[in-house]
This record gives structure tokens, C-alpha cells and sequence, in this order.
């Protein structure tokens, strides 16, 4: 196939994530969808690979998550980590980011941090600490959660046997590596985020503000708190422990059965626990099954799914229709300097707003290139590349949370708040998980 006709399917597939990405929600999905009836009906290629391993595990993990919502459990985690965060207050720059951390590796999702969120802003407020400190790490923190969670999206797709499951990664790996890398990562970038800016009564925002009667600074705003469910407790004992089941599957092999001298996927594995593990959810918590549904956890999870359902299958068929041109022309580069395959991770993650997504549609190029395992994992946290354009909605949210308005997108737009949380974290992150693995290789 020329290279012309080769660029010209490259159009068509970046357009496509182009159009889908502006249109937002279900609409990266369905564009890409679009790029893969193009791809087979107008160029005769052959249908890729359909992520289905993937999609069906985001299905389970997210209805455990949505069925802890419905029965308050989330909320139940928000208030235990309230009163924890309010009584350091000073420490609010390391403890926020990793809070919203941790919510996203048990959770799997970076969505949890919204109700964090505006309780890391008053309390920054209170202590008279500029909030933009605190939240543009804690936002970034969210989703480097999700490169390290056994119950995300992304950690489900590495773990795929189409994927690097097949190479030897499984969950020891994925935790040796990325749990250190990205605590390491927010510490540093807490550190530096305390000398960034103008301490707060010193900024020309807040001071306007304060000026034009549209901030009471000693004012403490009252943030509604949602009646909790008094079986929430046991919801979220619940919920841990399918996530205890997982992590214990994954790291040990041994515990899952063999059929026909093959040990259980885990991919299957996952399926299983999380989907019995909701059913265990809404039974001790006595949740409403509607109630889970209309929920933000299950609808994000299940954008995600479509997404990674027309995104990834373009990508692949793209890819495979490709693969002798693609290869021969940059594979040389790949191979010899592995750590620059950080760059399209990233720059993809920003065009497709997914890390699933990504991982799914270009590491079956990086194993094809014949990069190593442990480098891939190493650099799984370039994924996270979406903070570089500020309309993601965590993002979104941050900024309208903070009500000093320190917390901004640029002039240039690019020049944000969360950009050098963003790029510390990914550097640091991938520069020790790259240590990591030069000593446990």
C-alpha cells in the first residue's frame, strides 16, 4: 500500500477523533465507529481487533462502583476523608492530591474527586492558602490514580492477554511500579506547587474580589452534607474487598482455578468478583438498583465503554491494515529509544480524553515494535496526557470550585493552572518507573 493512501487513512482516523472529541459525551464513540466503517467500506481494509476484554471488564468494575453510590458509599468515603483533610489544614497542598489519589485507585475512576474537590478549596481558603496549589495537584493526582488502580479502565487493558497480560505483566508488576512511581510523583509536585504563585492575600484576583464584595474571606461556605446511608459503612467494607480479591487474583495466579491446564484469565477473573461483588453491595447496603444507573459513576463508565468501543476498533483496524508501512518507518526509532514512545501515549491521550482508550489502541503498536514489557508499563503514566487541554471536567470543575479565582486557564489557554502539576507528575512518574524496573529487571 503507498504512503500516500496510508497518510490519507491517517486523516480520516484523527479527523474522526477530532470531530468526536469536540462533540464530547458518547460522541468519540461513535466517530470513531464512523472512521472504522470508513476504513473497511471505503479503503477495504480488514476489521481490526474489537476491545471487548475491556469493555466487558469496565462493565463490572463500574457497576460495583455505581452500585456503591447508590447505596451512599461514596458519600460515606467523602466524609471520612473530610474530617481527616480538615484537621490538617496546613498540609492541605500534600494531603488533597493524595486523598484524590487514593480515591481513584480504589475506585477506578477519576470521578470521584468531585466531591473532594470543593472541600480542598475551602479548607486551602480558610488556612489562607492560595487553592489553586492544592487542587491543581489534586486534580492531576485523580487521574494518575487510575495507571495504578486494579480496578480501572487503563490497569484492565494492560492486564488483557491481548495485550501485556501475555507478556508476563500481571498485577505484582503493575503495582510494583506504578503505586511507588505516582506516589513519588505527587509528593514532588505537591513540593513544588507550595512556591507556585503569589501567596494568597498577596494575588490581584482575590484581592479584586474581596474589594467588590464578591469574596468574604473569613466566610466559610456551607457545603451540603447528603444524608448518608446508615448500611453505607458495610457497602464500602464491601466494595474493598472485592477490590482486596482482585489485587490477591492478580498477584498470585495460583488462586485462580485451571480449566484444561489453563490457569483463568483475568480478565474473566475480574467479570466475575466485581459483577458478585455489586450484587453483595446492593444486598448489604439495601441500595434501589434504578438509583445506581442514574448515577454520574455509571454514566461516565459508560462512556468510557463506547468510546473505547469505536476509538480502539478504528485504531486497530488502522493499525493492522498498516502495520509493514507503520513499522517500517518509525519502528527503528521506537526500538532504539523505547522511552520516546511516551509522545504519541501522550499525545493521543489528549485527542481521545481516555486512558483505557489509549492503552488499547497503541500498545498492540509497542508490542508489535518489539519494546519490552516492563518499559510499556514504565511508561504507562503518559497516558494521563489529557490535563494539557483544560476541558476535562475534573478539570472544569476545579477551576469553578475555587472561589478566590487562582485556580484559571490562561490567555493562551494552554498556560493553565494544572499544566506543571501535569507535566511534573508524568516525568517524575515515568522517570521512576523506569528506576524501578532497572532493578527489579
Amino acid at each position: 500500500m503507498s504512503s500516500a493512501l496510508v497518510i490519507l487513512q491517517l486523516v480520516v482516523v484523527l479527523a474522526m477523533i477530532f470531530i468526536g472529541a469536540k462533540v464530547g459525551s458518547i460522541g468519540l464513540g461513535i466517530y470513531g465507529m464512523v472512521g472504522v466503517f470508513i476504513l473497511v467500506f471505503g479503503f477495504g481494509l480488514a476489521p481490526g481487533n474489537i476491545p471487548i476484554d475491556v469493555m466487558l471488564i469496565i462493565v463490572a468494575v463500574i457497576t460495583a462502583s455505581a452500585a456503591l453510590q447508590a447505596a451512599g458509599g461514596l458519600d460515606y468515603m467523602v466524609e471520612v476523608a473530610a474530617r481527616f483533610l480538615r484537621k490538617h489544614p496546613n498540609h492541605i497542598t500534600f494531603y488533597g492530591p493524595l486523598t484524590t489519589w487514593l480515591f481513584c485507585i480504589l475506585a477506578g475512576t477519576a470521578h470521584t474527586c468531585y466531591a473532594l474537590l470543593p472541600i480542598i478549596s475551602e479548607i486551602a481558603l480558610k488556612a489562607k492558602i492560595r487553592p489553586e496549589r492544592p487542587l491543581s495537584v489534586a486534580t492531576i493526582a485523580a487521574s494518575l490514580g487510575i495507571t495504578g488502580s486494579p480496578v480501572s479502565a487503563a490497569t484492565a487493558a494492560i492486564l488483557s492477554q491481548a495485550l501485556l497480560g501475555s507478556e508476563g505483566i500481571g498485577m505484582r508488576e503493575i503495582f510494583i511500579v506504578t503505586i511507588p512511581a505516582s506516589l513519588i510523583a505527587i509528593l514532588v509536585a505537591s513540593f513544588v506547587q507550595n512556591f507556585v504563585g503569589k501567596p494568597l492575600e498577596e494575588d490581584p484576583e482575590y484581592q479584586r474580589r474581596v474589594r467588590e464584595g464578591l469574596l468574604y474571606p473569613d466566610d466559610e461556605v456551607e457545603i451540603k452534607e447528603k444524608k448518608i446511608n446508615p448500611r453505607a459503612k458495610w457497602a464500602v467494607l464491601v466494595f474493598l474487598f472485592g477490590v482486596l480479591l482482585v489485587v490477591l487474583f492478580g498477584s498470585f495466579p495460583s488462586l485462580r482455578p485451571s480449566f484444561d491446564g489453563e490457569v483463568l484469565s483475568m480478565n474473566s477473573t475480574i467479570e466475575m468478583t466485581m459483577m458478585s461483588i455489586a450484587a453483595l453491595i446492593l444486598l448489604v447496603g439495601k441500595a434501589d438498583v434504578k438509583k445506581a444507573v442514574k448515577g454520574n459513576v455509571f454514566s461516565s463508565g459508560m462512556t468510557a465503554m463506547v468510546s473505547i468501543f469505536g476509538v480502539a476498533w478504528m485504531g486497530s483496524t488502522f493499525f493492522e491494515g498498516n502495520k509493514e508501512v507503520i513499522l517500517g518507518n518509525v519502528a527503528g526509532i521506537f526500538t532504539s529509544h523505547p522511552i520516546l514512545f511516551a509522545i504519541p501515549l501522550f499525545v493521543f491521550s489528549i485527542m481521545l480524553f481516555s486512558q483505557a482508550a489509549t492503552v488499547r489502541t497503541l500498545y498492540p503498536v509497542g508490542i508489535s515494535m518489539g519494546i519490552p514489557p516492563l518499559v510499556l508499563l514504565a511508561l504507562f503514566p503518559a497516558v494521563n496526557g489529557y490535563f494539557f487541554i483544560p476541558n476535562y471536567p475534573t478539570e472544569v470543575a476545579a477551576i469553578g470550585f475555587d472561589r478566590t479565582g487562582t485556580t484559571k486557564i490562561g490567555k493562551y489557554v494552554i498556560n493553565h493552572s494544572f499544566q506543571l502539576a501535569g507535566f511534573i507528575t508524568t516525568f517524575v512518574s515515568i522517570g521512576v518507573g523506569y528506576l524501578i524496573i532497572s532493578l527489579i529487571h
